[in-house]
């Protein structure tokens, strides 16, 4: 049998299972000011011309009450801007009880469409909440002529939101699930300590800690990215790195919100793989491909398209932290 040069994505996910390739930090930006800051820095630790973190900018928190038109149109001007490099901006819109939501959507997708990485809807009630913005979405691109679309990530937030996170996740158009943890322990009538907001109540107390499991567990079981909340340390790097870890070992999550400079860079060493374990998963991957992806032997183990899954997934979110990766596996399937 001839080798498969195919894809790894097209043989092992052959029906589209494959995680949405995006980086492993969202930084939130709210401000004109710290917008511009955020595409600066972004551009600063590009790896190799590829961004190593999204910017979210928002409309939710960061528009003055009023001017939510004039913050609309800044960000959508922003989004055209050669500040977007990398085509690596989202914008996070305001919630369906508010009367900008639809105009948010409506004029950046309109304006900035093209170039819009993502769309963060927030404080969704249920999965009817996301059904209509899907259908808002879809709407604006069909309205604009646009021929791509756009990724939809949604914010688990409220009791509703987490009761259906199944089916949420299951929406075709979602990429992301994030947990809201400051709004989530705020929906519980005080029932959660304030200590549950921030480490280690956040990881340990029991139904926040139920919260995050069943959001990862929705999300992987339908090829979506858990997106787990911002750590409320922002100068304690060792604190920062710590909570990304509990979130990435204990909880599974794949990417971390950020909201200040300083959490960047920790966050992503954390979510970045041993690089020994990068190199054994270039040799999985290079054997499984030169066997056409039937089982093989490899230093007296048996692989199968199980494991090369698993080497596979590795190899991508080192990619997209921006790590390191062996030349032969970077020169194979990222040169571009």
């Amino acid at each position: 049998m001839g080798m498969n040069r195919s894809h790894p994505d097209a043989v092992l996910f052959p029906d589209g299972g494959a995680l949405p390739h995006i980086p492993a930090v969202d930084h939130y930006a709210g401000s004109a000011k710290l917008m511009h800051k955020a595409l600066a820095l972004q551009a600063g630790l590009a790896s190799k011309g590829i961004a190593t973190f999204d910017v979210t900018l928002d409309c939710e928190d960061g528009a003055a009450v009023g001017a939510e038109q004039e913050h609309a149109e800044m960000i959508a001007a922003l989004l055209m801007s050669e500040e977007n490099r990398f085509d690596r901006a989202g914008v996070r819109i305001h919630d369906v009880t508010h009367a900008s939501w639809l105009a948010d959507l409506q004029h950046i997708v309109a304006v900035a469409g093209t170039r819009l990485a993502y769309l963060t809807l927030p404080k969704a009630r249920d999965v009817d909440d996301v059904r209509w913005v899907l259908a808002a979405l879809r709407d604006s691109e069909q309205r604009c002529g646009l021929g791509r679309r756009i990724p939809l990530h949604v914010l688990i937030e409220t009791h509703g939101a987490l009761h259906q996170v199944w089916q949420i996740a299951a929406l075709e158009g979602v990429a992301s699930l994030d947990f809201g943890l400051m709004d989530f322990v705020s929906a519980h009538h005080g029932a959660i300590t304030s200590s549950a907001m921030r480490s280690p109540g956040q990881f340990d107390h029991a139904i926040v800690r139920r919260a995050k499991t069943v959001i990862v567990a929705a999300a992987l079981a339908h090829s979506v990215v858990p997106t787990h909340n911002v750590t409320t340390e922002l100068h304690d790097v060792a604190s920062i790195r710590d909570d990304a870890r509990r979130a990435r070992e204990e909880f599974g999550f794949l990417r971390m919100w950020s909201i200040h400079p300083n959490q960047i860079e920790p966050i992503l060493t954390v979510m970045q793989p041993d690089y020994s374990e990068l190199v054994e998963a270039d040799e999985v991957i290079a054997a499984a491909q030169g066997a056409s992806w039937g089982p093989i032997q490899l230093h007296g183990r048996l692989h199968d398209r199980a494991s090369y899954r698993y080497y596979w997934n590795l190899l991508k979110r080192a990619h997209a932290t921006g790590c390191k990766l062996p030349a032969s596996a970077h020169e194979r399937f990222f040169n571009f």
